[in-house]
């Protein structure tokens, strides 16, 4: 996150504070304005994401307390929960780097808890002697979207028509259109350099 400086990552951690870094590459099309008239007419292009096996038995230690710094972040670990859940149902092929497809999230097997999903990430690395696991994700999150690994979100504020303001939406329900009012009258900074929220869920 581009709000942290690593005197404020050290403050964080003598207050008690875990932090652990996820990589999501992120491409032109996180960026690419929605046009369609129906979303599911919307391209999202898979982006490459890393974590490392230390960071997800940190997050599996953590379920609950998950913060997630942007939306980069939610999208990674969101995705991480569907990565297990497709362990779990074996249809990750065996030599295939493991993917998750823009939609998919919507058709899976909704009953596996986190814990579950994670553990199966852990014994799916260990048996490949997997130190970093690398796979692909495209996942679109849309209001309606169930949230499994997210608990909190630090983020900045979004442009209109953007799939990362869906993603904002699906989070806040009708009340990220209060949030942005709000940020509107009062001349917040819009955009990757600009100023940051703190939003939890109702």
């Amino acid at each position: 996150g581009l709000h942290f400086t690593d005197i404020v990552l050290g403050r964080l951690g003598t207050a008690g504070v875990r932090s652990a870094e996820i990589t999501l590459h992120v491409g032109a099309g996180t960026f690419k304005p929605v046009k369609s008239d129906k979303i599911t007419d919307h391209l999202m292009h898979s982006e490459h994401f890393s974590v490392t096996i230390e960071t997800i038995g940190l997050l599996r230690m953590n379920l609950g307390n998950i913060i997630a710094v942007g939306t980069t972040s939610v999208r990674t670990l969101e995705s991480l929960y569907w990565l297990g859940v497709k362990i779990l149902n074996r249809s990750i092929a065996a030599g295939a780097g493991p993917r998750l497809d823009q939609w998919e999230a919507y058709t899976l097997q909704q009953e596996i808890s986190a814990s579950d999903s994670l553990d199966a990430i852990t014994e799916y690395m260990r048996k490949g002697q997997l130190s970093r696991l690398d796979a692909l994700t495209g996942i679109m999150i849309v209001p309606g979207y169930r949230f499994r690994m997210t608990d909190g979100m630090i983020t900045n504020f979004h442009q209109p028509g953007s799939s990362l303001l869906m993603l904002i939406a699906a989070w806040l329900n009708e009340s990220w259109r209060e949030i942005y009012d709000y940020a509107l009258r009062n001349d917040f900074r819009f955009l990757s350099y600009g100023d940051a929220s703190l939003l939890f869920r109702e």
